[in-house]
């Protein structure tokens, strides 16, 4: 099996769709030898900024000397960006031979008459055997969707789970009440480990706290509004928290100081696991941390802006950020959102502030929601919005209507991003 014959086999396992619970990933690890019980964890779940979280302690902790896997989804600019070891993207050769492993044991599953393994749980069952080849030290892992029956919950109990800001998504799946939610997501949480959770919503903090108890994990709640000193910009954010002084992070957005404190008290812990960082290392690893289309802005006439809000907290995140960065620009939005989104909602907390919505989608994703149909959706609320045929058009003419000196903001849907990005004028910051 080469690179293209274990991503079309990949591809191909769309088909079997999106199935929460862990006995089939059990199944198809079993057939593999048990790779996740011979490694190290922290497990991340939340609605908004886990990403972020991932990449901010993936980055500290291989600054520090540890062999660090990190897995994450979905990827933005390749595929294989999913899988990395010390922030560097698993090859194409190794891939392939991973999946090759990992094709002959689902197949052999299958034809047992269960399930076939889904596509989450073939790439994560390859991304915690190539960890374990590979002698990682300790990984940091993101959820998919939820916590309790999400594939990545298959691993023991980790040193530190991690759940960053809480909110609504995926009700379908997860519950239609922030308690049914938060109730997922602190499904990471198992006896044995420390828990970090971002300062959540009273509902949210709730069950989280309960959930604790239950399993007697000791619990650590990272406070934003206890980082000073803070200071914005589009290349660095500078802040200082827990006695450390005039901390720096590349990643742009207001909201990310906040996640940066949620790593901060991760890595807190983590250190009382037995993963200590020294405080040069701590910093050096927070200012190199990156992580591709979440607010992530590119030089250009006009300037670039590609983000993840995806979700009403994303939104307004987002808009929070639009509005600190951006005060007397001429704003121009290229928007493509999944058709299981509250599009309304995210519709009606960002589009009043453009003087122009183009909107767009990736044609090969069929939850997208057609461009002419979102347009429609959008009008109300900013007349001045066209349908593009592709996201590469979508950027062209949202670069002729923001003119030189605007901001074209892209978001809605990682699904999309990828060829905003290739097809935008300038270059990353």
């Amino acid at each position: 099996m080469n690179y293209k014959e274990a991503l079309k086999y990949a591809e191909g396992c769309k088909q079997y769709g999106i199935i929460p619970g862990l006995d089939s990933i059990r199944r198809l690890l079993g057939g593999l030898g048990d790779p996740q019980e011979r490694l190290k964890y922290v497990h991340i779940a939340g609605t908004n900024g886990k990403g972020s979280v991932l990449a901010m302690l993936s980055s500290v902790l291989a600054a520090a000397g540890y062999r660090t896997g990190a897995y994450s989804s979905p990827q933005v600019l390749e595929h294989r960006e999913m899988f990395q070891i010390n922030r560097k993207m698993i090859a194409k050769a190794e891939y392939a031979r991973c999946m090759e492993r990992v094709s002959q044991a689902a197949e052999e599953i299958a034809s047992q008459g269960f399930a076939h393994p889904t596509y989450f749980e073939v790439e994560t069952a390859l991304a915690l055997l190539w960890f374990q080849e590979k002698g990682c030290d300790i990984v940091v892992l993101e959820t998919g969707m939820g916590g309790l029956e999400d594939a990545t919950n298959v691993i023991p109990s980790p040193l530190v789970c991690v759940l960053a800001s809480i909110s609504m998504d995926h009700m379908a799946v997860l519950g239609d009440s922030l308690e049914k939610i938060a109730g997922q997501k602190a499904g990471i949480i198992k006896p044995g480990s420390r828990v970090v959770s971002m300062k959540q919503p009273s509902e949210a903090m709730e069950v989280i706290r309960e959930r604790c108890g239950k399993t007697g994990c000791p619990l650590a709640v990272a406070d934003p509004e206890k980082a000073s000193g803070i200071r914005r910009s589009l290349r660095a954010q500078r802040f200082s928290y827990g006695g450390l002084k005039n901390l720096s992070i590349s990643l742009a957005g207001t909201w990310q100081i906040d996640n940066a404190v949620l790593a901060l008290e991760a890595l807190r812990a983590l250190s009382e696991a037995g993963f200590p960082v020294p405080e040069e290392k701590l910093r050096r690893g927070l200012a190199e941390a990156t992580w591709p289309g979440r607010f992530q802005v590119f030089d250009g006439h006009p300037l670039f802006v590609v983000d993840g809000a995806h979700n009403e907290d994303g939104a307004k995140r987002l808009m929070e950020s639009i509005r600190f960065y951006f005060t007397n620009r001429r704003i121009v939005y290229i928007m493509g959102i999944l058709k299981d989104k509250e599009a309304e909602k995210i519709i009606r907390i960002t589009c009043g502030v453009p003087a122009a919505v183009v909107t767009t989608s990736d044609s090969a994703n069929p939850r997208s929601t057609p461009p002419l149909a979102l347009a429609e959706l959008i009008r109300p609320y900013c007349p001045n919005v066209t349908a593009a045929d592709s996201p590469q058009e979508a950027a062209e003419l949202a670069r002729l209507l923001a003119g030189k000196d605007g901001v074209v903001v892209a978001f809605g849907s990682l699904s999309f991003q990828s060829m905003i990005i290739d097809s935008r004028d300038g270059r990353q910051k």
